[in-house]
């Protein structure tokens, strides 16, 4: 760990002894939690330049975002500043402008964060954490609705279905597989919503659909919570912070969330759509969001439950059709299963769309 601990010193050229160790089981980066005297203080993390290449972009944004909810945290008089929002560390000495560093020996791009003490992560969602996190991601958007920073979209068409169903359509032509003639059904049904599921992207375009700044990977597990008191502290995980529509933290959340089974479920007939969670969530969030949402936002919101499952099901058909070059599979047809699911997760919402809208309104 010295080489470790070396890097946390381009960021604390004076920290004196420290321990550094592994911390979580994180999926994109490489996580450690560095302690001084036994305690944890500081969190060093590797960033993941084959999925986030543009670290300039992706640094700036967040210390766009974090300077902006802590601005907003000290006009409201927040005495506990630091658990309540990310805080970067720059790099010591004349480098100081600068939230990561680049190792010349390997190449890798790491940066140092305060660690939040007394906090939890959860994994499990209830009607009772589905509100919390509502609430938590309609605060995030609305605190950083006034936020005039330009960020980077950095993955760029994360969440345009106009994008995704152009590379299905790649993937169709070039059929490198030759497994195009196995899925023609599943490719007619997809075709068949193809219009209604892409006319937010034409809204969007014409101007009649604002664009906001999201955090574009809503999950229980990307807020901390007060380890004594349980309440919501802070969004973490702001690596996707970025330019979309609010439909990607609403919708996003619902589709793993609401979904009665995991997403790769083979026995289809097993999948339903939890109204429970769908209605604490959207409480939670709409207490948050409702002020800064416009009529035409709100209204939309129930077409987000819909589309995330559909657009998930088109990028897993896009990867089985491709040969599962995108997404880790555990058995030879595991894309296709996913795709099946998400195909059955998005039938079921459309059978509930009346109701939703219905839910929806009478919150707004």
């Amino acid at each position: 760990m010295k080489k470790l601990l070396s890097i946390v010193r381009e960021f604390l050229p004076s920290l004196p002894d420290a321990q550094v160790r592994p911390l979580g089981n994180g999926l994109i980066n490489t996580t450690y939690a560095v302690a001084v005297d036994g305690e944890p203080k500081y969190v060093l993390q590797s960033i993941n330049t084959a999925i986030f290449p543009d670290v300039d972009g992706l640094q700036n944004n967040i210390q766009a975002v974090t300077s902006h909810l802590r601005d907003k945290l000290e006009k409201a008089g927040e005495t506990d500043i630091d658990r309540k929002v990310l805080h970067f560390l720059p790099l010591g000495g004349e480098n100081g402008n600068k939230t990561y560093y680049t190792d010349t020996e390997d190449g890798k791009v790491w940066r140092l964060m305060r660690f939040i003490p007394s906090s939890k992560t959860l994994s499990e969602v209830t009607p009772e954490t589905a509100r919390q996190a509502g609430k938590a991601f309609g605060r995030f958007q609305s605190d950083l609705a006034d936020n005039t920073t330009q960020l980077v979209e950095i993955i760029p068409g994360f969440h345009d279905m106009e994008f995704r169903l152009r590379q299905l359509k790649d993937a169709v032509k070039a059929d490198p597989q030759g497994r195009v003639e196995g899925v023609a059904d599943i490719l007619s049904e997809i075709d068949r919503y193809a219009d209604t599921m892409t006319e937010a992207d034409r809204l969007r375009r014409e101007g009649k659909m604002p664009t906001r700044i999201c955090h574009c990977d809503t999950k229980v597990n990307n807020m901390l919570y007060d380890a004594v008191t349980g309440d919501v502290l802070c969004v973490i995980d702001l690596d996707t912070v970025m330019p979309s529509m609010v439909f990607s933290d609403y919708g996003d959340f619902l589709r793993t969330a609401a979904c009665s089974t995991p997403e790769d479920e083979p026995e289809v007939d097993k999948i339903s759509f939890r109204n429970d969670i769908f209605e604490a969530f959207t409480q939670g969030y709409l207490s948050s969001a409702n002020s800064f949402l416009t009529k035409e936002e709100k209204d939309w919101l129930p077409f987000a439950v819909a589309l995330f499952p559909y657009m998930q099901a088109v990028r897993f058909l896009t990867d089985w059709i491709n040969g599962d070059t995108y997404y880790k599979i555990a058995y030879p047809t595991h894309n296709l299963v996913r795709t099946k699911a998400q195909m059955r997760l998005f039938e079921k919402v459309m059978e509930q769309m009346p109701e939703l809208k219905k839910y929806v309104a009478s919150l707004c």
